[in-house]
């Protein structure tokens, strides 16, 4: 099953979701803020793409927790993450062992077409 996990009302998601409907893709969304991932979750996904990939420093969040001008290190920057989770940047769409962040629907269409070989 793929799994699109954001926050429902930014417009990134709202895009993919139209983006997944359209062409008909079954998927379950993931609302971090009802549904925060959990540590082991997190962990896996900084894994997969690294934190420079998952955490948007262009945001509010980001901003707002004064991260930029810190330079904290990896473990601070995963623990701020893990309590903000706004702070991811978004779409996460997942999949078995993939993971693709950012929307990109050139990208969605190589992450989707593999997704449905693998099916």
């Amino acid at each position: 099953m793929l799994h699109l996990a954001g926050i429902k009302n930014c417009n990134k998601i709202r895009d993919t979701k139209k983006w997944l409907e359209e062409r008909d893709i079954a998927y379950e969304f993931i609302d971090l803020k009802k549904e925060p991932l959990s540590r082991h979750e997190l962990q896996d996904l900084k894994e997969k793409v690294g934190l420079d990939v998952l955490i948007n420093k262009r945001g509010r969040t980001w901003r707002n927790l004064g991260l930029k001008d810190s330079n904290p290190s990896e473990k601070e920057l995963f623990e701020a993450l893990l309590e903000n989770q706004t702070m991811i940047k978004r779409p996460v769409l997942i999949q078995e062992h993939a993971v693709l962040v950012g929307y990109d629907e050139d990208s969605f269409e190589s992450f989707i077409g593999e997704y449905d070989k693998s099916e």
